[in-house]
């Protein structure tokens, strides 16, 4: 209901509330015509409705958050073991952790054991972070580096830990951005102040146009209540009341036409958003890559060779099939996909050498593991023995400058500059060595196995880019739109795939969490339009980052699907969640959610919101034109024959359905091929800029002396009723003709004067539904008109058809330009 009422404090609403009142106290007074106000009063109502319809969105994000929240926790309390709601954990509790749980609350490790978290909700790390009790950390580190810490709505993939609780539910990280959440204010779109700003301005020159036209009845000696009847037409015929409501319309059209493109909107007037988008701040991990670690890189050392996998994984083997043996990550296929399970890094591995022909199975069976030692972070290194033929043979892999020290052969300085050059590609290696030994020793350690190696190879694997990404970034630019990655990933990585897509150009630069926390809110506002990257940011960094493009006029499209990109989605213009990867968290908070999670998926959402925003401009211009020819009708003519041409009934006749009908139609023009190819929208430029407004004036300055003219024959002939039906059937005639007038700044014939079929069935629905006012006598006399002789109706169909050619010829002398943006 208080949504309902919220509906009434819109200037246009409140002014047509008034008239409606005025009138039916007239009404009361004179004992006749209560169907004015009550046309009225349905138009306000009929806007109210659709106005609750369109915003009935449900704040979802807060809600969320408390879902993410682990049900349980298991709990060391009185030296015994005991599995509580997760809700009732207090700082100061001692809490058991394994892989596969969710942390329950924030909490430091007493003690881990191979401990890796997922956090990539949290920090945007694509890769599960390596915990450890022991880890020294200074105190202001950034969130993904706090090794020592584990989160709430985090989980534990690898390993095991204690730890004791630090904070609960609203103090723990993800309860914070539950606070920034909370404390980040909706805007209204650009199109709504700039709707609510031209109500108030015509309210204003309606309102003195009626004081005008008051006094000069009075001056006249007309009765007051004639001359206030009078004054409340112009002001409803002054106001467009359809506009709002097909507004709503066409964004909803748009917004089912967006579903066809893979992109659900939330709220309705983010479409038009969409179309302003100057620039798109994307998360990396997931809409720009792929969310899986994938080997691209393999070096041999026994015969020197680098190849490329993707190519021809021949000469790297006997390296996959060793790597692929020291990995307890899992690959399988069901139904033509791909799931991996475990370790990113290790499933990597795996299903390299399953594309290479190597099943982990088989290979497992093949050569039976007969020992190991899992990975630590301390060692850096995961070692197995098999029996490989007969043999028994070790295997270690791990970070390639401790398994380099462990090796007595095979470590060569080409060796050296291959791990350097792969590095430097931001790709995350890995080396492989091994020995063979007579017999697994009967204390399996370290120092027993991790020494005297020969050296095999390493392995090179990044997350790669989405193949649309790079295609989808292009038309960005050609848009004039800029792309800015945000990721929580290193700089080096970062900047690597950045450049790879075209984000990152020559000039423009990337930069860490850190040195964008030491700026000031000025050295990041002179700075931001030169920065493309920005890595291993925290969630509030985000909001200063949108906030800092937000100052400088853009209109900022965040992209995300992390718990920690629900804050940004909020405060950006508009908010983009993904579908798939994303949390329920930052769909609430999000104005649009990508059911494919592609990026390209965007950049066609901006295509289709400048196309709505052409439309609603067409639209615009459409409505303000008639209704400037309705007030300078009624104006006009109040000054010269002290009378109005008008009844209020037949002006709320025009307004509601000639005017409505065929606006909704023009909504629907398809989106023009060109659209994409021009600059966005500046954040400042109103509706009416490029000469618009004058077009606009122009034109409802041709409707008033058409339509005076046949009010003129009319009354000379017929006296005032029968100018009041030339008048009317005029009007309403003229209008249908303009909005096919108003379909594209190219002549019309060019494209087709009825390839817009909606608008051909619409114009035809009104100009039936106007004919049987005008010809139905029961009708005609509600409405105040007569019959006239035929000559009359083909002089007033002359009339009407008069814009037709006049716009063609200004549109061949290149006066109109409505697709400027």
């Amino acid at each position: 209901m208080a949504r309902f009422l919220d509906q009434f404090k819109d200037v246009m609403i409140i002014i047509l509330i008034i008239a409606s009142i005025v009138s039916f106290v007239v009404a009361v007074i004179e004992k006749h015509g209560f169907i004015d106000p009550i046309l009225i009063l349905l138009i306000v109502i009929i806007n109210a409705v659709m106005g609750v319809v369109q915003e009935n969105k449900a704040e979802k994000a807060l809600e969320a958050l408390k879902n993410l929240s682990a049900p349980n926790a298991r709990v060391l309390r009185d030296g015994k073991v005991s599995v509580i709601d997760a809700a009732r954990l207090v700082p100061g509790d001692v809490i058991l952790l394994e892989a596969g749980d969710f942390v329950p609350a924030d909490a430091r490790l007493l003690q881990s054991s191979s401990l890796r978290s997922e956090e990539s909700a949290l920090t945007g790390e694509s890769v599960p972070v390596e915990k450890d009790a022991e880890a020294q950390i200074p105190e202001d580190a950034p969130l993904g580096d706090r090794r020592n810490m584990v989160y709430a709505g985090c989980s534990i993939v690898y390993g095991r830990a204690t730890a004791v609780v630090t904070s609960t539910g609203m103090r723990t990280e993800m309860g914070k951005i539950a606070d920034l959440l909370a404390g980040e204010e909706e805007g209204q779109t650009p199109l709504q102040q700039k709707l609510a700003s031209m109500g108030k301005y015509l309210g204003f020159i309606a309102l003195a146009a009626c004081a005008v036209i008051f006094a000069i009845g009075l001056l006249s000696g007309m009765r007051v209540l004639d001359i206030f009847m009078t004054s409340v037409s112009l002001a409803v015929s002054a106001i467009p009341e359809g506009l709002p409501a097909i507004v709503t319309i066409i964004l909803a059209i748009g917004v089912q036409q967006m579903v066809k493109h893979n992109a659900i909107v939330r709220r309705l007037p983010a479409v038009e958003t969409l179309g302003s988008a100057s620039v798109i701040c994307s998360d990396k991990t997931g809409t720009l890559t792929q969310n899986r670690m994938t080997l691209t890189h393999a070096y041999t050392a026994a015969n020197d060779t680098l190849c490329v996998l993707a190519e021809n994984p021949e000469p790297a083997k006997t390296l996959l099939c060793f790597a692929a043996l020291c990995c307890d990550g899992k690959v399988t296929i069901e139904d033509g996909q791909e799931r991996h399970i475990g370790d990113p890094t290790e499933t990597a591995i795996v299903a390299a050498a399953l594309k290479a022909g190597l099943d982990k199975e088989s290979l497992d069976r093949e050569n039976p593991r007969l020992a190991e030692i899992p990975f630590d972070s301390d060692r850096k290194l995961m070692t197995t023995v098999h029996d490989i033929n007969g043999k028994t043979v070790v295997i270690v892999k791990g970070a390639f400058d401790v398994l380099a020290g462990r090796c007595v052969a095979g470590v060569t300085d080409k060796v050296r500059e291959v791990a350097e050059e792969l590095s430097a590609k931001a790709l995350r290696i890995l080396a492989v060595a091994c020995k063979e030994i007579p017999a697994v020793p009967a204390e399996v350690t370290p120092e027993t196995l991790e020494n005297g190696l020969t050296f095999l190879g390493i392995v090179g694997m990044i997350d790669p880019p989405r193949p649309e990404a790079k295609e989808a970034v292009a038309v960005c630019r050609a848009a004039g739109i800029r792309p800015v990655m945000i990721t929580g990933d290193h700089v080096l990585t970062a900047s690597a795939i950045a450049k790879e897509l075209g984000i990152l150009q020559e000039g423009e630069s990337a930069v860490t969490g850190a040195e964008l926390s030491a700026m000031s809110e000025e050295e990041l506002a002179e700075r931001v339009s030169n920065i493309s990257v920005y890595a291993r940011v925290s969630p509030s960094d985000k909001i200063r980052i949108v906030k800092a493009w937000q100052k400088k006029g853009q209109v900022v499209a965040m992209t995300g699907d992390g718990v920690n990109d629900a804050p940004a989605l909020k405060a950006a213009d508009i908010g983009c969640a993904m579908g798939i990867t994303g949390t329920d968290v930052a769909k609430g908070a999000a104005d649009m959610t990508l059911t494919d999670d592609n990026f390209a998926t965007i950049v066609e959402a901006v295509r289709q919101g400048r196309g709505i925003f052409d439309n609603i401009k067409k639209v615009v211009g459409y409505l303000l034109g008639t209704n400037t020819g309705e007030i300078l009708t009624v104006f006009l003519a109040m000054l010269i024959w002290r009378e109005t041409p008008l009844l209020p009934i037949q002006l709320l006749w025009i307004n509601l359905v000639t005017d409505s009908l065929p606006a909704i139609a023009l909504g629907m023009e398809p989106v023009s091929k060109d659209v994409m190819r021009k600059k966005p929208k500046p954040k400042s430029e109103g509706i009416f800029a490029h000469g618009f407004g004058t077009q606009i004036i122009l034109q409802g300055v041709m409707f008033a002396l058409l339509t005076l003219a046949g009010f003129l024959i009319g009354r000379v002939n017929y006296g005032e009723v029968g100018g009041r039906t030339m008048a009317f059937f005029i009007l309403s005639l003229t209008q249908l003709v303009q909005s096919f007038n108003m379909r594209s700044g190219h002549s019309l014939f060019a494209i087709g004067p009825f390839s817009n079929k909606k608008l051909t069935q619409f114009a035809g629905i009104s100009l039936v539904m106007l004919c049987a006012v005008v010809f139905f006598p029961p009708l005609a006399s509600i409405f105040g008109l007569i019959m006239l002789p035929a000559k009359m109706y083909l002089y007033a169909v002359l009339l009407a058809f008069v814009p037709l050619p006049v716009l063609e010829l200004v549109k061949a002398a290149g006066l109109i330009r409505h697709h400027k943006h």
